[in-house]
């Protein structure tokens, strides 16, 4: 993981989590390797922190 990636991740808002993990390309690096791991613990800690945001979060980012 770069510390880009790090810095990039841990000042995210759960819903730009949210939509970066949603419209991703295939293969995007930052869900590879100790990356992708970091990314799925912050996230999850997140979403489970305040499941009202995941729904809102969700409901904001849609699936177009």
């Amino acid at each position: 993981m770069t510390p880009e990636q790090k810095a990039w991740i841990d000042g995210a808002s759960y819903e730009q989590l949210l939509r970066h993990f949603r419209f991703a390309e295939s293969g995007d690096p930052m869900f590879q390797g100790e990356a992708g791991t970091y990314y799925a613990e912050v996230m999850g800690r997140r979403r489970h922190e305040d499941p009202g945001e995941h729904v809102r979060a969700s409901k904001a980012i849609g699936w177009d």
